[in-house]
């Protein structure tokens, strides 16, 4: 009994890291913004009026983001590595992302598969 017990165990276990692996992109629209300003300045750190300044702290490795109408997607992955190069041309724009979007102790973070600009 013991041994089918343990066995149903482990399968539940193995089953449980297998569907994050197999989870569905999602697209998210929003602007790309710098985490920190965005949060903490609120209105004053998104925008036009805003991007020179997400622009140094994105190229500075600060975390980027996705900001929609109502949460922020921490950028993870490739388009997060090498101090954001890849997402330096989107810097607050908006934009279309499709990519796997995971979630932690409240925070939601999205690997891009792919951006692009929005319409």
């Amino acid at each position: 009994m013991r041994n089918v017990i343990s066995m149903v165990a482990g399968a539940a276990f193995v089953a449980a890291l297998a569907i994050p692996a197999f989870a569905a992109d999602v697209t998210v629209k929003g602007e790309v913004v710098d985490i920190a300003c965005a949060i903490d300045k609120k209105d004053a750190g998104k925008g036009a009026a805003h991007a020179g300044c997400a622009m140094s702290c994105a190229k500075g490795g600060q975390p980027v983001g996705i900001l929609t109408a109502d949460a922020i997607y921490t950028v993870t992955g490739d388009y997060a590595a090498n101090k954001n190069a890849k997402l330096l041309d989107f810097v607050a724009k908006n934009v279309v992302v499709v990519g796997e979007v995971t979630e932690k102790d409240g925070v939601k973070s999205i690997n891009v598969k792919s951006i692009k600009a929005a319409n």
